[in-house]
């Protein structure tokens, strides 16, 4: 036996030896190859490399970086295979967390469902059928007030509502202890009338029943218990269809539309004042933002903010920060009585959905935005609805609003149509039409715009289509005595527009001086007047008139801002001249001073290029 043992000893060592041997061998052989094995290889490297040719260079270069590239790639793929399964294990316990919650949740529904189930079972057809439950109380108390059966005794063991579910009256004493009887269960107590819901826990008549048996009442005949019962239904019927109404709202495609529907089911038309003229209107604007808002305007910027409503829905405020670009459209949708929606920009904007959302085909809902129920809501409206477009250009404004510009430019407003989804569907809101929206003519959309390294510069496209107005200084603060909100009408709003075309037409005169600019900067600049400008031109002009305004004041600051401003566009460098020539040629023209905004915007141009 012991030589026995010498064997199986040496045999044993010697396997483990040559094993250990192995290792050793494996790891200095790893060791020298990739590691000690360097210098070696720089040696062989540089003994050959001289004598190579260029071609020869190049293709051992290669072949080192090719060499070099296998042991890192196999360190990487080692690496990436350890973090691969350190993740997947944890990603197997969180899995296994996550299907244990499941598993409890599961578990918690099917307890509810069988508790709804036991409750639904308590439901009874008709309260005289219950069978009296011995009373066990003692000195009053009643024991078996919320049992199975849900009845109430007197102290004499006789059933409280035996007698009233039969319509005969009852002339127990019912004073002692019978407060609290049926929490939350709503009864209906007449003949052929049996128990309600027992979920609906919040009937009012139900409690007037209770308490009024609570508080010893001697006998309660049939029309009491009539009209109880018809007031229990009638509260019960209300808070059915509010359930109803919340659960067809959760279920629509469009939920948030939906509740601007329900709202306005009971919507009252606001006092609106129709005798306003727009000079009054402007005037009593700048007193409602001074005295309760704080905020301060020059007639002259609320004279062609009113005035851009009017040539165009789409203004564009400019200016350097904190002179009121947001809180001019802001307190001026307060003063309309109607608040503004104010969309923040985000510079991720690329496309329609960023504003109006997207069909989610997963959950079969319309993913709606601040944007689209502003823009629905609108509908409703008969005053004007701003839509603030905050920090416009922090993503390219021919992007994400393409859509809106080319809707806007339809003459015929019953083209104002957005596409939401290709067909209508039960419950879709009120105002959607086979799936599309109508952009109500009562919308404005108001953008801000800093000019920075962070915005995109505003292109001719854009500003051809809106109304620029530059806000670069802040009015002084003064006082006054509080000034009220006018609500106005958005047909009374263009009745005033109209009537200021028709009292305050462009002047011939100011026409012809018109021309001959135009003249001038075609064939000195290639700049014209387009179509679109000379249209907003005669809607500004006679408005900013009947605000307050001149009319060479109107012109100039069109001008300014809607054809000099192309100038930015071009190489000043080589026109610089030029503009010194423009400039003598409007004073030249319309008189030494009259078109201040215009030189005072080339004066502007030429000192910075």
């Amino acid at each position: 036996m012991s030589e026995f043992l010498k064997l199986a000893f040496e045999l044993i060592a010697k396997i483990i030896y040559n094993l250990a041997e192995w290792v050793v061998g494996f790891v200095n052989g790893f060791l020298k190859l990739f590691i000690t094995g360097w210098p070696e290889y720089v040696m062989i490297f540089r003994s050959y490399f001289g004598t190579l040719s260029i071609i020869g260079k190049a293709l051992s270069v290669l072949l080192v970086i090719l060499l070099i590239s296998i042991p890192v790639l196999i360190v990487v793929i080692i690496i990436r295979h350890i973090i691969l399964n350190i993740r997947l294990r944890a990603d197997s316990d969180d899995n296994a967390v996550l299907y244990k919650e499941i598993g409890r949740l599961n578990k918690q529904v099917l307890e509810l469902m069988d508790e709804k189930n036991k409750i639904l079972a308590l439901k009874v057809n008709n309260i005289g059928n219950i069978e009296p439950v011995p009373y066990n109380g003692q000195e009053g108390l009643l024991n078996n007030l919320t049992g199975d059966s849900g009845v109430v005794y007197d102290t004499e063991g006789g059933s409280a509502l035996g007698g009233i579910a039969s319509g005969a009256p009852y002339t127990g004493d019912m004073s002692r202890g019978v407060s609290g009887a049926f929490p939350g269960a709503g009864i209906a107590v007449a003949e052929g009338v049996g128990f309600a819901d027992p979920m609906a826990a919040s009937v009012p008549a139900a409690g007037g029943v209770i308490g009024a048996i609570a508080g010893g009442t001697a006998a309660l005949g049939d029309d009491a218990l009539a009209n109880a019962a018809a007031a229990a239904a009638t509260a019960a019927e209300q808070a059915k269809s509010k359930v109803n109404e919340l659960e067809r709202i959760n279920a629509a495609r469009f939920p948030k539309l939906s509740l601007v529907d329900t709202r306005y089911e009971d919507f009252e038309r606001p006092d609106y004042n129709e005798d306003i003229s727009l000079q009054e209107f402007v005037k009593s604007y700048r007193l409602f933002a001074a005295s309760q808002m704080k905020l301060y305007y020059t007639e002259e910027i609320v004279r062609r903010f009113v005035a851009g409503m009017a040539s165009s829905k789409i203004l564009i405020l400019e200016g350097i920060s904190g002179t009121g670009k947001t809180s001019l459209p802001y307190s001026f949708s307060r003063f309309l009585g109607n608040p503004a929606t104010i969309v923040p920009v985000q510079p991720s904007f690329r496309d329609r959905s960023e504003l109006l959302g997207y069909f989610n085909e997963f959950s079969k809902r319309f993913n709606e935005t601040e944007f689209l129920r502003a823009l629905y809501e609108a509908g409703y409206r008969e005053d004007p609805s701003l839509i603030v477009l905050d920090e416009m250009n922090l993503a390219r404004i021919e992007y994400y609003f393409a859509e809106m510009l080319s809707i806007l430019e339809m003459p015929n407003k019953d083209e104002w149509v957005i596409d939401l989804v290709p067909t209508a569907w039960p419950g879709d809101p009120q105002l959607l039409d086979g799936g599309k929206l109508h952009v109500s003519p009562n919308t404005w959309f108001v953008g801000t715009a800093n000019s920075d390294d962070s915005t995109f510069t505003i292109t001719d496209k854009v500003y051809d289509r809106a109304m620029p107005i530059e806000l670069n200084e802040r009015a002084a603060p003064f006082e006054c005595e509080l000034e009220p909100r006018r609500p106005v009408t958005c047909d009374h709003l263009r009745e005033l527009f109209e009537t200021a075309k028709d009292e305050h037409p462009i002047s011939e005169a100011t026409m012809a001086n018109m021309v001959k600019v135009d003249s001038y900067l075609q064939t000195r600049f290639k700049l014209a007047f387009g179509n679109r400008i000379i249209k907003q031109m005669y809607d500004f002009i006679p408005v900013y008139v009947a605000c307050g305004g001149t009319e060479l004041g109107g012109l100039d600051y069109i001008l300014a801002r809607k054809v000099l401003k192309k100038f930015e566009s071009l190489n000043v460098t080589f026109v610089r001249d030029e503009i010194k020539g423009l400039i003598t040629y409007l004073e030249k023209t319309f008189g030494k001073g009259a078109m201040h905004d215009s030189i005072e915007y080339l004066t502007r141009i030429q000192n910075l290029y």
